[in-house]
């Protein structure tokens, strides 16, 4: 459990944009002998490992040796993106001697959890020739700076209150600030002609490495958790079912855009997975059957029971860290579980040995939701939602059990390979 929670610390910090994270689970990947489909080239059937990738989403999946046509589908999915600050097209502004960044709020983030940290700058750079590259300038560069309380004496009992367009934007400097100058410096830590850049995608991120914390070290404290470690064990769920599934075909999903709705073309919402899953169930006109039999688990971290709120929790439902990874359930199918999905998760967890816990929102407080909602209703494949409990939910930093990553891993290794 201390090695994976450790290799899942590795990845957070190697994975800073859903780029990165990309990048990361196809090295991990052909590491293992997976090799690429492309979306536009001839489809590569028989069996094997196969992982094909588009901006910030991979699919990637293993088809048995002797799986036979119409052979059900086990699908793990999960996202790549967390709420953060994303530089604006015109990214350079400032006021009163600083240089600043035009930024604007992706996904439901805390906004104070952005105040006063050490931040670096990632994403991709457009070229004009129709290539992109990656760049992440991993050491503090930017902050957002707190006004200091001698000049809001009244920030401690009435809350800090921010406006996302005034009081969000971070500095990176001193001076006037001049056109170019951000995109000019991202270009050279990438080692890019300025020049070349035609457009670019990029997001602020923590530079504090993620730390294990508590009298036993018992706690991981790191960025970008939400769902990063979902998209982690995903992996390792793939891999081991790579070796393991006989009768059935594991698959992995890890979706861009699911804290700004999913509805994109790299989203849950977009065609990718329904393109991929009618393939492998062998065409249209073979899939319902398939899409029938077939279960997918969509994996979202879920909120641990607050110590200082528990009135915002369902008392009979509170998920803790390291109890293992929770049932999500919800009666308007904000979680897609239902009866039959659960008792697949509860026989999964029980022949990994895994402990689980079951998390229901408290009446009098809406819960989010998850791709398992979109997935479940485009597909008609019977989905259940589930997840490891954290604190500190979209904030920059956030917290989970170091022994819930292993647990998660093990019960969805059993999931993909359930053939019953």
């Amino acid at each position: 459990m201390a090695d994976l929670a450790h290799d899942l610390a590795d990845f957070i910090a190697i994975s800073p944009t859903p780029y990165h994270a990309v990048a990361e689970a196809v090295r991990r990947l052909r590491a293992a002998g997976f090799t690429e489909q492309s979306e536009t080239g001839p489809w590569i059937g028989g069996p094997g490992g196969r992982y094909l990738v588009r901006d910030g989403t991979i699919l990637a999946w293993s088809v048995p040796a002797g799986a036979e046509r119409g052979s059900p589908l086990r699908v793990f999915a999960a996202h790549t993106d967390s709420p953060t600050l994303k530089v604006k097209p015109n990214p350079d502004v400032g006021a009163g001697g600083w240089r600043q960044a035009a930024v604007e709020v992706y996904g439901g983030a805390l906004w104070n959890s952005w105040l006063d940290r050490d931040l670096g700058l990632a994403g991709r750079l457009a070229l004009y020739g129709g290539s992109t590259v990656l760049v992440d300038v991993h050491r503090p560069l930017l902050r957002v700076p707190q006004l200091a309380i001698h000049l809001d004496r009244g920030v401690n009992s009435e809350g800090v209150k921010l406006d996302a367009q005034q009081h969000l934007l971070p500095v990176w400097g001193l001076g006037a600030p001049d056109e170019g100058d951000l995109i000019d410096f991202v270009s050279g830590e990438a080692g890019v002609d300025p020049d070349e850049v035609a457009a670019f995608d990029l997001v602020v991120h923590d530079v504090h490495p993620p730390a294990r914390l508590g009298e036993h070290e018992e706690l991981l404290a790191a960025p970008r958790l939400d769902n990063l470690a979902s998209v982690h064990a995903g992996l390792g769920a793939l891999l081991a079912a790579a070796q393991r599934a006989d009768g059935v075909i594991p698959v992995f999903v890890g979706f861009d855009h699911e804290e700004i709705g999913s509805n994109t073309a790299t989203g849950a919402g977009g065609p990718l997975l329904e393109t991929l899953l009618t393939r492998l169930a062998g065409g249209f006109d073979a899939r319902g059957p398939v899409f029938a039999a077939s279960r997918c688990l969509s994996v979202d971290v879920t909120h641990a029971a607050h110590p200082n709120y528990l009135g915002h929790h369902d008392p009979g439902h509170r998920s803790v860290p390291n109890g293992g990874p929770a049932l999500k359930v919800n009666a308007n199918q904000r979680y897609a579980t239902d009866a039959p999905g659960a008792a697949a998760w509860q026989r999964a967890c029980r022949d990994a040995g895994v402990p689980t816990q079951v998390f229901v929102g408290r009446n009098t407080v809406p819960c989010g939701s998850t791709v398992g909602p979109i997935v479940a209703t485009r597909l008609g494949i019977r989905t259940v939602d589930v997840g490891i409990p954290v604190l500190s939910m979209h904030s920059a930093r956030e917290l989970c059990g170091v022994e819930d990553p292993a647990h998660l891993a093990a019960a969805a290794t059993a999931f993909l390979t359930d053939p019953s």
